[in-house]
């Protein structure tokens, strides 16, 4: 039975998907088409998860301008503002619920924009999706407005597509992987240079690392992209129509043995490789130690795990290899990608969480999950966003062979720490 509404939301917005991508893009001023309030909350949200400024603009309507302005006058407005202070390469402007029911035309806005500064635009309208799609409707829309179409192709390049809950330290340590193939590797949004949590030379006026708009352009004589996570799937054939001659690998997680073994795999057969880099053979090694040495402590640990789908996926994957005995799913937005597991999934909030908590040792979920864990005395692992809780957000890494023994250990070690408590 599925609720009328949602009573302790874990769902977070389309916009704040589309801010998280922007902030992927070397001097890029997000903007978002709305009230100020809306902005100002995914500035503080974003800016405590991960101890750093974050830069975002809004066109700051309010209920005079909504009722007579079809959103040029705003958006003109807000590009004189910003172009007065600094000079981004690029603004990204995305709307919310109020400009979008009102239907403002912001690709007409961007039209008249367009010799004054370059934009991309993207309809993220908050009454649907969630996070994934607002993060992944941003990159089709890059894709879409800046790549440029290409005839030749250059074999030593690589482009992958993250979804939204890889963090930067992720998105990091899986370019390295795919440089180690031969591979020069871009990252569509980069994360991992902008809010990787390095100290900045000025605070925040712009985003302050990624890829950069003339590299985004021409991504289409990459050899391969490689898309992580099913959000983003659809970004990589859209990235994929610019060069007939282009590949597309798409893996919906590169987590835990078996995923990873099948992405490497996948790698070597593009490469004509018969043997992958030593250090992969040695991080697979310690998985399958850290898998042998932490399922006596995770096997049979009954566990609970709100999360975004692609996320809740990954940490499943992990898990479940080590022998955990996953109670329940619980996601923000529909999707048919846990349906081949064999737990309870459903589309929920923190409500849901709770009324299944009783029968649960272990709840995975965000901050907003700490409360209920803490009342039902469960143990907790913080994944996802936000995390208030600790700093370092931005360098945990559960992905590929040596973030799923991270992943294992801290879990392990929970369970342990918890047990004897």
């Amino acid at each position: 039975m599925s609720k009328p509404l949602q009573t302790n939301p874990i769902k977070l917005s389309q916009p704040m998907g589309a801010l998280l991508c922007f902030l992927g893009i070397k001097n890029c001023m997000p903007l978002m088409h709305g009230a100020q309030g809306c902005a100002s909350f995914s500035k503080v949200f974003f800016t405590r998860h991960f101890s750093d400024p974050i830069a975002i603009q809004t066109t700051a309507v309010n209920d005079i301008t909504a009722v007579i302005d079809g959103g040029e006058y705003s958006i003109s407005e807000a590009i004189k503002n910003i172009t007065k202070k600094v000079t981004p390469d690029l603004v990204g402007l995305f709307t919310t619920g109020m400009t979008e029911t009102k239907g403002d035309d912001i690709k007409g806005a961007s039209v008249l924009l367009k010799d004054e500064q370059l934009m991309c635009y993207v309809n993220t309208p908050d009454f649907e999706g969630g996070l994934e799609s607002g993060f992944a409707k941003s990159i089709e829309a890059i894709v879409d407005q800046l790549v440029k179409e290409q005839e030749s192709i250059d074999s030593n390049k690589a482009v992958i597509i993250p979804n939204v809950n890889l963090t930067p330290i992720e998105v990091e340590k899986i370019k390295e992987e795919i440089a180690k193939f031969g591979f020069e590797v871009y990252a569509l949004p980069d994360l991992s240079d902008s809010l990787d949590g390095h100290l900045g030379l000025k605070q925040g006026a712009l985003s302050s690392g990624g890829i950069s708009v003339e590299e985004i352009k021409s991504l289409g004589d990459a050899s391969v992209v490689i898309s992580i996570g099913a959000s983003v799937k659809k970004a990589g054939d859209l990235l994929q129509t610019k060069n007939e001659k282009m590949e597309h690998l798409h893996f919906d997680t590169i987590s835990g043995l078996l995923a990873t073994d099948a992405f490497y795999k996948a790698l070597m057969e593009f490469k004509t490789i018969s043997k992958p880099h030593p250090s992969v053979v040695r991080w697979r090694k310690r998985l399958q130690d850290a898998l042998l040495d932490t399922h006596f402590a995770i096997g049979g640990t009954k566990m609970i795990i709100a999360l975004e789908a692609d996320q809740a996926l990954s940490v499943a994957t992990t898990v479940l290899e080590a022998g955990a005995d996953i109670k329940t799913i619980v996601v923000p937005t529909k999707t048919t990608l846990l349906d081949h597991l064999e737990c309870e999934v459903l589309v929920g909030d923190f409500e849901d969480v709770e009324e299944r908590l009783e029968d649960a040792d272990l709840l995975i979920t965000n901050f907003h999950g700490e409360r209920i864990a803490y009342e039902h005395h469960k143990a907790l692992l913080l994944r996802g966003y936000p995390n208030y809780e600790t700093v370092g957000n931005q360098l945990i890494n559960d992905t590929l062979y040596e973030g799923s023994c991270y992943l294992l250990f801290s879990l392990a070690n929970l369970i342990n720490s918890s047990a004897h408590h």
